[in-house]
């Protein structure tokens, strides 16, 4: 069984920042790549970004440049920093992972992003 909480959202205005973090139970090692997604109103859930156990990262195009996955394998935490944010960056940010097959998410954290 794997928990994943995600901490650090909030309101902000537009041009702004927030970090957000992924504590993981138990080492992070364990998991090829670990993920963070978003969703928003009325919007199918996307993929943000990712990072592997091996510190390769990838970015969806919309937050290329702007958002940066970082993993802290002493602490269990995968962390999204966010910089420059939108307004169309509002929406709920959630830490994916899979382990054996199966797929965890954590229960998400608000962003909003005020123009």
């Amino acid at each position: 069984q794997v928990q994943l909480v995600e901490s650090g959202g909030g309101l902000v205005q537009a041009g702004g920042s927030l970090r957000l973090s992924c504590a993981a139970s138990g080492s992070i090692d364990r998991f090829n790549a670990m993920n963070w997604f978003r969703q928003a109103p009325g919007k199918q859930r996307e993929w943000v970004a990712s990072i592997t156990s091996g510190d390769s990262t990838s970015y969806a195009d919309a937050v290329k440049g702007r958002f940066t996955i970082s993993r802290d394998n002493a602490k269990n935490t995968v962390d999204l920093q966010m910089n420059t944010l939108k307004p169309e960056d509002t929406a709920v940010y959630y830490c994916n992972t899979r382990l054996f097959h199966i797929v965890y998410w954590g229960q998400g954290t608000q962003v909003t992003v005020s123009s």
